[in-house]
């Protein structure tokens, strides 16, 4: 037993959702209706998700941030956070944009989800449930856009404080952030764990999804995944080789130097795992060292391209499933909190399931559908990281010409 044990725990984690999906696929077909039984075991997975997201989003979020000098803020760190919004935001426009044209998940349903249409705030309790009047209150509400907002301010606080003039200060400022990254390694630890539960929960998912929805199911996951995978081709051919177009980069040439960086990200799923890679590929590229080490590191927290893509097609494909009509401002709010969000996912396999049950809370849309997409996670996984991986090179090398160009011998 113990052997077993050891095996699944050191197996591929892509290995263990395909196997778990494939096999969750195969009990739902062989028994039908019967293998709704299982489904208390997809349910505890969505729980397990549902008790992480809100910590390791904030966490995330503050030490990033706080990771910045603040006159770095200034200069290369405003350049990559403007560059950041702007690819993000496009992934959800695209992303948004396809699943509107092609509508998966338009004839799958959810057994007994009921959604009533969100009421669409105005200009003012927009404003009034970004900017918190009780810290506690924020948390337990789970209102995401306070709680961005409170990472936010605090890791610039942090950040001020480490690097303050005085030494009590500083000595403060160490202390917060070593607490915050303790803290950080907590959930982590716990999201670990939940990942381990993770192939048993999708392979109860799949097996009583398909159990009652069976081939109907497994079309629309398939359209789902055609269209993320489509909007990856659409950001990689026209977003990022615009941006290299722009800093008179050859595309041809900066492709095949960085591909051992975005073929690795494919196959780990996991900007973190990928770094290393990244910013020798990055060098080969001909980007400076002193970029390469500031913005990789920090494009592997903050920049999540593939993550943004992801949000905007599933947004689309969870409103398709529950039959909910989303208006205009709707529509914004999944480009401005997808690109938001995407900007504080974690460089790990399945965080974006983290992020996505997050987003559907505010939509006040089923986290059945994120056990759903779930299924499919390890397919979108790999060309989410690999397009996150590679737009964070892109940014370095469009910043790296940038700064050239800007530089003089002061500076």
């Amino acid at each position: 037993m113990q052997k077993i044990w050891h095996t699944y725990k050191h197996s591929s984690f892509i290995l263990k959702m395909t196997i778990g999906f494939l096999l969750g696929i195969a009990v739902g077909i062989i028994f039908g209706q019967q293998a709704e039984v299982l489904k208390p075991l997809g349910t505890i997975l969505i729980n397990l998700l549902s008790l992480i997201a809100i910590p390791v989003i904030f966490l995330t979020v503050v030490l990033a941030i706080n990771q910045m000098k603040p006159k770095h803020l200034g200069r290369l760190g405003g350049k990559l956070l403007v560059y950041y919004g702007l690819t993000t935001g496009a992934a959800v426009v695209i992303g948004v944009a396809l699943a509107l044209w092609i509508n998966p998940g338009s004839q799958l349903s959810l057994p007994d989800a009921q959604v009533e249409k969100p009421e669409t705030p105005g200009f003012s309790d927009v404003l009034m449930n970004i900017v918190p009047d009780n810290i506690f209150q924020v948390f337990a509400s789970g209102e995401l856009m306070g709680i961005l907002f409170l990472a936010v301010i605090i890791g610039l606080g942090m950040a001020r404080m480490r690097y303050a003039d005085k030494v009590d200060l500083r000595d403060a400022g160490e202390t917060l952030h070593r607490f915050f990254s303790a803290a950080n390694e907590l959930f982590f630890l716990l999201l670990k764990g939940i990942l381990l539960y993770a192939p048993i929960g999708i392979f109860a998912i799949s097996a009583s999804s398909f159990g009652s929805q069976g081939w109907q199911t497994f079309q629309s996951l398939l359209a789902f995944t055609a269209v993320f995978y489509l909007g990856v081709v659409l950001l990689w051919l026209f977003i990022y080789t615009a941006f290299l177009k722009y800093a008179n980069i050859s595309i041809k040439d900066f492709f095949k130097q960085t591909k051992e960086a975005y073929f690795t990200a494919f196959f780990t799923s996991s900007s973190i795992a990928s770094l290393p890679v990244a910013i020798e590929s990055a060098k080969k590229a001909g980007i400076s060292e002193r970029t390469a080490n500031f913005s990789l590191p920090i494009g592997a927290v903050f920049n999540s391209d593939g993550g943004a893509l992801r949000m905007g097609v599933s947004i689309v494909f969870a409103a398709n499933i529950t039959g909910l009509d989303l208006s205009v401002m709707d529509f914004l709010t999944i480009v401005v909190v997808g690109t938001l969000l995407s900007i504080g996912t974690a460089g790990i396999p399945a965080a974006g399931l983290v992020t996505l049950a997050a987003v559907l809370t505010l939509f006040n849309l089923p986290l059945e559908i994120v056990a759903l997409i779930a299924g499919v996670d390890v397919l979108i996984g790999m060309a989410g990281t690999a397009s996150n991986v590679l737009g964070d090179i892109v940014g370095s090398a469009v910043i790296d010409r940038n700064e050239e160009a800007d530089s003089d011998p002061a500076a």
